[in-house]
Parts: structure tokens; C-alpha cells; sequence
């Protein structure tokens, strides 16, 4: 069987790429279309079958062309007043995200992730200038120079380390709940392997040196604009201990530890929650 992978990996909607390059089409779309309002907060609203899509109505055209739906409407992203509905709520990514179904959990990642890059990127990083949204919502154009700017993705590793045995290598954030622990994680440097950057960000997090590093899985993680690629790395030597300033603990836990709810693991829509329990799923070996 197919081990599941990490819950906001999952984007069952067609992105019909080839269609933001038409605004004719675009327009038409968005008469017949539906609209994923998100907040300043950057919540949706949430019911009991997963994410509110309300229609675009006589609505004037506006926001990001997300895709097709299942059923070949076009699903746009606008960010605004979230409508209300009985029943549902505000809610964000890290609430819902391994809860929705897999078609809302890539919707509102790709929604996010978009009205994160337009708020922080408004002008031309060449000459300054104000840029104009085209291409539905995934290009943001210059009107001094032309040049193209497109929504940045900032790759990132995050680990699960181990020994080889019964126990894992978890860190601690001072500003997590009391008592919550997870896999170590840090940015990709420019000119850097993926390979290195999970050896560099261990040892300097941890003191801890590893090997045999073997790629899991990704997640998209939009808080603000990450791709998380997940691996599993088996500690060989070095000193335990915080090396920088990101982390206040650093500690080996057993699985049996684990099992009994010692320590609180992140929320279940992360990716280090999916590397830890995949981990801690699977038979210990050596």
C-alpha cells in the first residue's frame, strides 16, 4: 500500500494553466465561476463538507484564476470580507489543512499562497514602479520596463533525525506551546544541494552530524511562501546541544515516548507531523 503523503501535498484540481493567458476566456469563466474568499488573516470559511465556494454572481471580475473544479467551473481567490454561512467558520491552514478534502487543501494553499506574494510584492524590483496583476493573477507585469515577476516558492529542508534505532531528534521553538517538539528544519542557501543543506541546518541547530539522507516527500507551506522538502537523516556524531539562536531545546525521544503523547507533536496539516509518524509508524531497524 501506498504510504499517504504529507496533508497539504494533496491538490486535486485541475490548474489549467494554459488558461490565464486569455482573458476573454478568464472573463467568461469568471461569470459561471466560484470564489474562495480568504481574510487578511489569511483564514476561509470552513463547513462540514470542507471549504465555502460561493459563486461569483454579478460580482465585477477580480482576484486570482485558482483552476477547474471537478465539475470544470473555474474556482478563483480573492482576499476580502469572508461571507457567512450556517454552520461554517473562519478557520486557517494549520486549523483544517488535514482535514479538507484533498481538492480545498490545494485550493486554499495555492489562494494563500498568492494573496501572500501580492501583498509583499506590489512593485517592480528592477525600477520601483508599481506592477500591474495579469496572466489571472500569476504575473505581475511592469509598466515602465515590461519585465515579468512571478509569485516566489523559498525552498526549505526539514528533517527527521534519527539513530538508527528507537529514537528520533526533535527541537523546540520558545515560542511553541508548553511542551511542544518537532523535526529541524531551515532554508536552502543559494549554491547549495538539498543533500548539504540537510547536513548544514542539522549540525547547526543540533551539534548533531549526520548521514544516509534520504528525501520523503514535500509540502507546500505558505506562511509565507515555503516549499518544505522532507528527509530522514541518521545521526553519526557530533555534540547535542542548540547551536544557534532559533531553537531554546534539542532532545533524542523514543518511540515509545512518542506513542504515550510525550512531547506534543506539531499540528497534523504540517509535514513534520507526517515525517515524525511516518517515522514512528514504520519497524525500527539496527
Amino acid at each position: 500500500m501506498t504510504e499517504p503523503g504529507p496533508a497539504l501535498s494533496r491538490a486535486a484540481f485541475d490548474r489549467a494553466a494554459h488558461r490565464r493567458k486569455d482573458p476573454e476566456w478568464l472573463a467568461a469563466a469568471w461569470a459561471g465561476g466560484k470564489l474562495l474568499v480568504v481574510d487578511e488573516e489569511r483564514r476561509a470559511v470552513v463547513g462540514d463538507d470542507g471549504l465555502l465556494l460561493v459563486p461569483t454572481g454579478d460580482r465585477p471580475p477580480a482576484g486570482y484564476f485558482l483552476g477547474l473544479d471537478d465539475d470544470g467551473a473555474a474556482v478563483f481567490a480573492a482576499v476580502g470580507e469572508l461571507p457567512r454561512a450556517l454552520g461554517a467558520r473562519p478557520a486557517t491552514v494549520r486549523d483544517v489543512g488535514a482535514l479538507l478534502p484533498a481538492r480545498d487543501a490545494g485550493l486554499l494553499v495555492a489562494a494563500i499562497a498568492l494573496a501572500n506574494w501580492h501583498a509583499t510584492h506590489p512593485r517592480c524590483p528592477r525600477c520601483g514602479d508599481l506592477t500591474d496583476v495579469v496572466d489571472g493573477g500569476w504575473v505581475r507585469r511592469c509598466p515602465a520596463d515590461g519585465s515579468d515577476h512571478f509569485p516566489r516558492t523559498d525552498p526549505a529542508v526539514i528533517v527527521l533525525v534519527h539513530d538508527g534505532g528507537d529514537r528520533c531528534l526533535l527541537g523546540r521553538q520558545p515560542s511553541w506551546p508548553p511542551g511542544r517538539y518537532s523535526t529541524l528544519a531551515g532554508f536552502v542557501e543559494p549554491g547549495e544541494s538539498l543533500e548539504h543543506a540537510v547536513v548544514r541546518e542539522v549540525e547547526e541547530e543540533s551539534g548533531v552530524v549526520v548521514d544516509d539522507v534520504v528525501y520523503r516527500g514535500s509540502q507546500p507551506w505558505p506562511f509565507p511562501a515555503s516549499l518544505m522538502l522532507g528527509f530522514e537523516a541518521r545521526a553519526v556524531g557530533g555534540s547535542l546541544g542548540t547551536g544557534d539562536d532559533e531553537l531554546e531545546d534539542v532532545a533524542w525521544f523514543g518511540r515509545d515516548e512518542l506513542r504515550s503523547g510525550r512531547p506534543l507533536l506539531p499540528p497534523p496539516a504540517s509535514i513534520a507531523h507526517w515525517l515524525i509518524t511516518g517515522w514512528l509508524d514504520r519497524t525500527a531497524v539496527g
